[in-house]
């Protein structure tokens, strides 16, 4: 009877995606089990310690039958170890479906536990300023993330060898964000760690907890602030670039009195701001440090000033233009895009992108003496093009499935597109920027996910990833399509060239 209960259990988890299951009079008690072999890294109230916190918003990530076989076998190269030998099967199906449930009360984060959290292994400054290993260009570098095991691996983005791979935080979130000179790079995890990793001397020299479960970070132009939007709490958090320390929290908190999560954060380099999406209020935030302040703006913490512009409807997912005087935001429920203007803080277009069009994952360019900009949808096989200078549709771009990741060059004259949901996920399409047709379709491992294309700094070569836990890196020649070499993997997600990602260029996503 045991037996059977354990069988129903385990096909109710992987089948309802850890839907909570009748309660069994013989059933494990999963608080006591948590306490008992789990709290001691992963925090008394599942916020995550050691280990990454166990909340559903956290695991969004972790499908319910991964979950059963990591507490069964854990995870290689990181401290989970496995319990197959510790816990029967009922008791790892219950610990299971319980990570998977929200908490009785619900967390928080405050001030006194982001201080708490703040650890400075090398204060700024301490470190020698000339890199510790030899390259032909530092600004030609790549960090490629491997979500498979969590790492982190820098390659040299001339001759593709490794510099070195070390160990991240669990689950990076949102692309890490480098300093305007290149030295230094930041992370953000769904957990709400920032690191601050020294790539000259390949040493993590900060590390602070900004919330508990965040969406992502930037930095500012200057590099002397980072900026994290949280989900949970529902606040921003903002940090001196040095050594991460805390200068501001920032709750979210709408004219209406609703309080918001923190969709996504973006540095704003004309306008010397940060700007915040939000999930729940229908507005638009930027966070400013002008030398006189504007008519309307609230005083956060010294020269910081928060202005808030009420927006027509709630708008997600931005994409800025080069100049970061328009945004086109989402509109929630499938509703379309909408272009807002931050200068004159109003509305002035409506783009016919009903569904879920991947608008961070657009890309702008030049076409007949006009820009362009271009997105992937995730819920339909379709690109859409859009004229820049009215905001008109140009064409919608038949592709095999839903997309996730777009990328381009200024150097390259295509424009590459994923197909990372669907039967032919393996796929990945190549389009001529100026006829705006598809040119190739490349199958790079058949059955395998190929996602995230990053060029090198002169575009000459690309960086594609084999999603897949044994997975690989694969280089091709830009023009040609040419393979040009591989490297093995722990399903190598996102790859970030650091000239790119520290210009604001035709071709790049913002």
């Amino acid at each position: 009877m045991r037996r059977a209960a354990t069988t129903l259990r385990i096909l109710l988890l992987v089948g309802l995606g850890g839907m909570a299951a009748p309660a069994l009079a013989d059933e494990p008690d999963p608080h006591m089990l948590y306490n008992h072999h789990c709290a001691i890294c992963h925090g008394v109230s599942r916020l995550g310690g050691i280990g990454p916190a166990l909340l559903p918003d956290n695991l969004s990530r972790l499908k319910a039958d991964e979950a059963v076989s990591v507490i069964l076998d854990g995870r290689p190269a990181t401290q989970m170890p496995a319990y197959r030998e510790l816990l029967d099967e009922d008791e790892v199906a219950s610990l299971a479906e319980w990570i998977f449930e929200p908490p009785e009360h619900e967390p928080n984060w405050e001030e006194a536990d982001i201080l708490a959290s703040h650890e400075v292994s090398h204060p700024f400054g301490s470190l020698p300023d000339a890199p510790v290993f030899e390259v032909e260009d530092l600004k030609n570098l790549f960090l490629v993330v491997e979500i498979g095991d969590h790492h982190v691996s820098l390659l040299d983005g001339d001759t593709f060898e490794r510099i070195t791979r070390f160990p991240s935080r669990y689950a990076l979130h949102g692309g890490p964000k480098y300093s305007p000179d290149g030295r230094y790079v930041y992370f953000g995890s769904r957990d709400g760690w920032v690191t601050k990793y020294d790539i000259y001397n390949l040493e993590v020299t900060a590390e602070v907890r900004a919330g508990i479960n965040m969406r992502n970070i930037a930095v500012s132009a200057d590099g002397r602030f980072v900026l994290a939007g949280n989900y949970l709490p529902h606040s921003l958090v903002l940090l001196d670039a040095r050594d991460l320390d805390l200068i501001a929290v920032i709750p979210v908190e709408g004219l209406n009195g609703e309080t918001s999560r923190v969709s996504a954060v973006y540095a704003a380099p004309p306008r010397n701001s940060f700007v915040a999406a939000l999930r729940d209020i229908p507005e638009v935030w930027e966070i400013r440090w002008p030398e006189e302040r504007a008519e309307g703006d609230e005083a956060i913490v010294g020269d910081f000033a928060l202005h808030r512009m009420e927006a027509p409807d709630y708008l997600d997912d931005f994409f800025f233009d080069q100049e970061y005087r328009y945004v086109v935001g989402a509109a929630r429920g499938g509703k379309g895009g909408q272009v807002f203007d931050l200068d004159e803080e109003r509305k002035v277009a409506d783009l016919p992108l009903e569904g879920m069009p991947h608008l961070g994952a657009g890309i702008t360019w030049e076409l007949d003496g006009r820009r362009v900009m271009a997105m992937p949808h995730i819920d339909k096989g379709q690109v859409s093009v859009f004229d820049m200078t009215d905001w008109s549709l140009i064409t919608h771009i038949e592709t095999d499935g839903p997309g996730f990741f777009m990328r381009s060059h200024e150097n390259s004259p295509y424009a590459w597109v994923d197909v990372f949901f669907g039967p032919n996920h393996d796929r990945i399409h190549v389009i001529d920027k100026q006829t705006l047709e598809i040119v190739e379709t490349l199958i790079p491992e058949p059955g395998k996910t190929a996602a995230h294309v990053e060029f090198d700094r002169r575009g000459e070569t690309l960086l594609l990833s084999i999603w897949d836990d044994d997975g690989y890196l694969l280089w091709l020649d830009a023009n040609t399509l040419e393979e040009l070499g591989r490297m093995p993997m722990k399903k190598p997600s996102g790859k970030y060239n650091v000239w790119n990602k520290t210009q604001y260029e035709e071709g790049t996503s913002h």
